[in-house]
């Protein structure tokens, strides 16, 4: 196959940071909306901008339940690697980083005397040409250090022979590396791969984008709309030309006004203007949680909306039905990067280029994506020991711990 060369990959790269960029501020809630509103003045919308974080909800909720527990079946020992290189952070920052943008990538380096180390790099830094057979990259391209302006400071161009080292710095010379591994030494992990998007879709979604954009719109004329039903508009008819001007400040806040006939013997007809009600702004926000939602696989409980009845675990779950499907297929395609990183850790440890088929017996293990309470406990003991009766050890520790996340006594791991 002929190599698209580090230029093409820059290019690349450039040509989707901004769509990135775009979700991560979502992500953070600092992502400003065009405005659309035609009746409100853009000067008084800016003193009204609403923050929302419905994107970052949606992607936390995933994200948090994600939890990776080890490999079993563990024939190269690649759990030590993952141990030495702070799992806690390293296995949340990649899974993460892999939801916000739709994926993520692990920078592979050599440690002379120690283990591989593994570094997280957010799909802004780094791109390549991806295997869509074994999911790894045949050539790939990252931005280690960018300085104060957001300009590449250091490069890393990746091929399957070779890392090799670029400095803007011209005091600092450039290098490479051997790699003795035979593939690029930068692994995509990936969330929701398909054939036509090879490098996954975010968990933050255009459709997501929207409903939280028209929240916001919503919260906006909302937050307007208070001042006036705070303070309701009057109105007099009927004074005479005569009349000094009344002060307008002092007519909305004074809690008594006099008013005398003229010489005619005629008074003014004090009014109110009808007070705009705020249920409509309530209805629409609840319509664009409703929507996102939906889209997102979550309940109008975890966007807000509280619900006078608590739920029990099984209830729970059942409303997220949605949410399970999605952190499981998550599972599936990010289980399949982490394995790539392990296999290619490997190769690089005991420098030997091991066969990717090798590492088919090793599988990635996540922690159950709702945690038991003791309701489901006792159901889960009732069906393993019915379970037992009609097939003697079909059920054992390991399984119990698949199914409930809680280790027993003894047990290793």
């Amino acid at each position: 196959m002929n190599k698209k060369g580090m230029e093409y990959l820059r290019r690349k790269l450039v040509s989707h940071q901004n769509r990135v960029n775009m979700r991560y501020k979502q992500y953070s809630m600092k992502y400003y909306d065009q405005d659309v509103s035609v009746t409100i003045p853009r000067q008084i919308r800016g003193r009204y901008r609403s923050v929302l974080g419905w994107c970052a909800k949606g992607v936390d909720s995933l994200a948090d339940r994600l939890v990776f527990r080890e490999f079993t079946n563990d024939n190269f020992e690649v759990n030590e690697i993952f141990d030495a290189n702070n799992p806690d952070v390293f296995f949340d920052s990649a899974v993460l980083s892999a939801l916000i943008a739709s994926c993520s990538f692990v920078y592979i380096s050599k440690v002379e005397g120690g283990l591989p180390r593994l570094q997280v790099i957010e799909a802004s830094n780094a791109t390549g040409i991806i295997d869509p057979i074994t999911g790894l990259l045949t050539e790939g391209y990252a931005v280690l250090e960018r300085d104060d302006r957001g300009q590449p400071a250091v490069e890393a161009y990746f091929s399957s022979t070779q890392t090799a080292y670029y400095y803007r710095d011209p005091d600092v010379e450039d290098f490479s590396i051997a790699n003795p591994t035979g593939h690029p030494l930068l692994v995509p992990l990936i969330h929701r791969p398909d054939a036509v998007r090879p490098f996954g879709r975010s968990r933050i979604t255009r459709a997501g984008m929207y409903y939280q954009k028209y929240a916001k719109r919503t919260l906006e004329r909302a937050d307007i709309t208070a001042e006036f039903y705070s303070f309701p508009q009057k109105y007099v008819t009927g004074l005479s030309q005569d009349a000094e001007p009344m002060e307008t400040w002092k007519a909305t806040v004074s809690s008594m006004l006099q008013f005398t006939k003229d010489d005619d013997g005629d008074k003014p007809n004090l009014g109110q203007f009808t007070t705009p009600s705020m249920s409509p702004f309530t209805e629409q926000l609840k319509t664009a949680a409703a929507g996102f939602a939906g889209e997102t696989g979550l309940t109008l409980d975890d966007l807000g909306f509280v619900s006078d009845n608590p739920s029990s675990v099984e209830a729970i779950k059942a409303s997220h039905e949605n949410l399970r499907l999605a952190g499981r297929k998550a599972q599936r395609s990010l289980g399949s990067g982490l394995l790539n990183v392990a296999y290619l850790a490997a190769c690089l440890r005991d420098d030997y280029q091991y066969l990717r088929e090798q590492f088919v017996q090793t599988k990635p293990k996540w922690e159950p994506l709702f945690e038991a309470d003791a309701s489901m406990l006792s159901l889960v003991g009732d069906g393993a020991i019915k379970l037992n009766q009609a097939i003697e050890g079909f059920v054992d520790g390991e399984t119990i711990r698949d199914l409930t996340g809680v280790k027993g006594a003894g047990s290793d791991g």
